[in-house]
Formats: structure tokens, C-alpha cells, sequence
């Protein structure tokens, strides 16, 4: 029964935001479906139910997710936006170090890089992503890491790890 719980409530949540009801059919259809995507994929999604179930790591998942929308995503949009009337590019590949380990927490790091106007992670290798980089100011990784993805990291190490 590993993961059926987390996943289940994962599900549940998802769909009640998504519907945006609570409406008494929509519980009963939220827990059914909850149940349902718990029961068939909960074992494969999660590996420790007491790290998938701590409230501390979802205040930081909410907390993150309010970050990225109001605020990375907001500078990063400004900034392409002002590079696009300007003509102000200089694009390349960049190789960024990353220092969370696990899966989840490097695929949140990747994906968040990716959708972020700018940047486009085409490659990851066992500790390093490389980013294509609208602006490339630094070819030092760390320094790249610093402007592309600390506060991603930052981030995912507490959800996630």
C-alpha cells in the first residue's frame, strides 16, 4: 500500500482545484477518481510515504508554486520581452551543476528551467544540466547557476529531498 495515500490525496486535490467545485457530487467523483490513480500508480510514484505526506514539504511546494508563477516567471517574461524589442541576445549552451540527487527534485529543476522564458534545458547528465541560454553572460558553471537555477534548487531540495 506504499504511495496509495500521498498519491491519492495528490489526485483528490488536483481535481477539486481543477473543477473548482465543492459540490457533493464532485467529492464523491474527487475521492473515487483519488482512489482510483492511488490504487494504479501510487506504489511506482512514491518511495517513502512519510516524506510524501509531511506537511512541511507541501507548505513548500505551495510556497514554491507562488513563487515561480508571481515571481520567476513574471522577471523572466519582462526580461525576453525587453530582449526581443532590443535585439539584445546572446545565445548559447551553457553547463550548470546541480546538486539535488533525486529524481523528482532534478526534474522539478529541469522543468522549471524549461518553462521559464529564456532557457531550454536540452541535455542532463549525471550532475550537470546544459541549458540553452538566451543570454549567456558566464561560461563558469557555477556563476551560470547562480543567474539560470539557484532558487529553483533551492526549492526542489526542500520539497523533494
Amino acid at each position: 500500500m506504499r504511495g496509495v495515500v500521498a498519491t491519492a490525496l495528490l489526485a483528490f486535490i488536483t481535481y477539486i482545484i481543477f473543477t473548482g467545485s465543492l459540490t457533493p457530487y464532485d467529492l464523491v467523483t474527487g475521492v473515487i477518481v483519488g482512489v482510483a490513480i492511488g490504487l494504479l500508480v501510487g506504489r511506482f510514484l512514491v518511495e517513502n510515504d512519510a516524506k510524501a505526506l509531511n506537511p512541511v514539504r507541501w507548505a513548500w511546494g505551495l510556497v514554491y508554486f507562488l513563487w515561480y508563477f508571481l515571481v520567476a516567471e513574471v522577471k523572466a517574461h519582462a526580461d525576453v520581452m525587453r530582449r526581443i524589442i532590443t535585439g539584445d541576445i546572446e545565445p548559447g549552451i551553457v553547463k550548470v551543476p546541480l546538486k539535488v540527487k533525486s529524481e523528482y527534485a532534478r526534474t522539478l529543476v529541469a522543468n522549471s528551467i524549461t518553462n521559464t522564458p529564456g532557457t531550454v534545458v536540452v541535455d542532463v547528465d549525471e550532475d550537470y544540466l546544459y541549458v540553452n541560454w538566451i543570454n549567456v553572460t558566464t561560461d563558469e558553471p557555477e556563476e551560470a547557476k547562480k543567474e539560470i537555477c539557484e532558487e529553483f534548487e533551492k526549492y526542489a531540495e526542500r520539497i523533494f529531498e
